[in-house]
C-alpha cells in the first residue's frame, strides 16, 4: 500500500511538473559595453522626453508579425520592462554616447548651460521574426526657450535572422540609427548662431508706427543616416 501510494504521488508530481507552464525569457535594449563618460563640461545638454508608442506594444509580452493584418503575442518572451520605457533607455544612452553629454530629464541644471529638448513618437514599433525590425518614428528637437524646432520622420528597417535574440538586436540596431538622426539634428540646431536660434520678440516700431513681426524661424533640414531614411515633416 505504502508502495503504491507512493507511486501515484510521484505519478502527481510529473504530472504537475508536465503542466507547468514554461520559463519566461526577458529581453531588453539595454546593456552591452560601458559606454564612456565624457571627460570634460559638455557644452550643452539633452533632455529626453517619455517616449510614445503605439497602443498595441504597451504591454511586456513580445508582438510579433505574422502577416501585414495579424500579430501574435509570445506569453513566453517578454520585455524587462515595458517597451517604451526600453526605447528610451536605450535612446538616451545612444544620444549621451554620439552627442558627449548627459541626459538631464528631471535633473536640476545650470542655468547656464543651453539645453535641447528631444520628443519621439514612435508610429510604428514591428517585429517580423526572420525577417527585419522596424521603428517609424516622427521626432523633433528645440532648444529651451526658443521658438526654433527641428521636427522629422525616421524610418529604422534591420533585417534580423531567425531566433527573438535577433530580433531584439535587431530593435537595438534600429534605436541606434534613430539616435544618429537625433543626435545630427541636434548638431545642427547647436551650430546655430545665437541670434538665430532665439526668437525673442522684439516690439520695435517703424517710421508708420507699426509693430514689427519677429523674424521666421529658419527652416533646418533634416538629416539623413546611414540605417534609416529621414525625411521632413510640413
Amino acid at each position: 500500500m505504502k508502495f503504491g501510494a507512493l507511486m501515484l504521488t510521484l505519478g502527481a508530481a510529473g504530472m504537475l511538473a508536465a503542466c507547468a507552464s514554461p520559463t519566461s525569457r526577458f529581453y531588453t535594449l539595454g546593456g552591452g559595453e560601458a559606454r564612456p563618460v565624457p571627460s570634460v563640461p559638455a557644452s550643452f545638454y539633452f533632455e529626453l522626453a517619455p517616449v510614445d508608442m503605439p497602443q498595441q506594444v504597451t504591454r511586456n509580452q513580445l508582438i510579433v508579425q505574422t502577416s501585414p493584418a495579424q500579430v501574435q503575442v509570445l506569453e513566453e518572451n517578454r520585455w524587462a520592462s515595458l517597451p517604451a520605457d526600453e526605447v528610451q533607455r536605450a535612446l538616451s544612452a545612444d544620444l549621451t554616447q554620439q552627442l558627449g553629454t548627459i541626459d538631464v530629464y528631471n535633473t536640476p541644471r545650470p542655468e547656464s548651460v543651453p539645453v535641447y529638448r528631444v520628443k519621439v513618437n514612435v508610429q510604428r514599433f514591428e517585429s517580423w521574426p526572420g525577417l527585419q525590425a522596424v521603428i517609424d518614428a516622427v521626432w523633433s528637437v528645440r532648444a529651451a526657450g526658443s521658438s526654433t524646432v527641428l521636427t522629422c520622420r525616421t524610418v529604422a528597417q534591420e533585417r534580423v535572422d531567425s531566433g527573438y535574440d535577433a530580433l531584439v538586436e535587431g530593435h537595438r540596431k534600429a534605436v541606434d540609427a534613430l539616435a544618429s538622426a537625433i543626435a545630427a539634428g541636434t548638431r545642427s540646431l547647436a551650430s546655430l548662431p545665437p541670434a538665430t536660434a532665439s526668437t525673442a520678440t522684439a516690439t520695435a516700431k517703424g517710421k508708420a508706427g507699426a509693430t514689427a513681426k519677429p523674424a521666421a524661424a529658419p527652416m533646418l533640414p533634416c538629416p539623413s543616416a546611414s540605417a534609416a531614411t529621414t525625411v521632413g515633416t510640413p
